[in-house]
């Protein structure tokens, strides 16, 4: 299963200016997220989260997300 940002994004017909306006940063943050040039704040990535609350696959990518920014192995 792929778990990008990209693919929860196309799931939902969202464009990456709709999902940057819902978490509040710039089209661009969302544009370089999902090509893996930036890994979201633990504050953006709670934010991205509570995007996909409601399945059980946003919690995998939420703490997949978490231990990258901290470098948790």
């Amino acid at each position: 299963m792929d778990n990008t940002l990209k693919v929860w994004r196309a799931k939902r017909a969202l464009t990456q200016q709709e999902l940057a306006t819902e978490v509040d940063v710039s089209r661009q943050t969302i544009n370089v997220i999902e090509e893996g040039r930036y890994e979201p704040s633990l504050e953006l990535a709670f934010k991205l989260e509570q995007s996909y609350v409601t399945e059980n696959e946003s919690e995998e990518w939420f703490f997949s997300a978490i231990h990258r920014v901290f470098d948790i192995r």
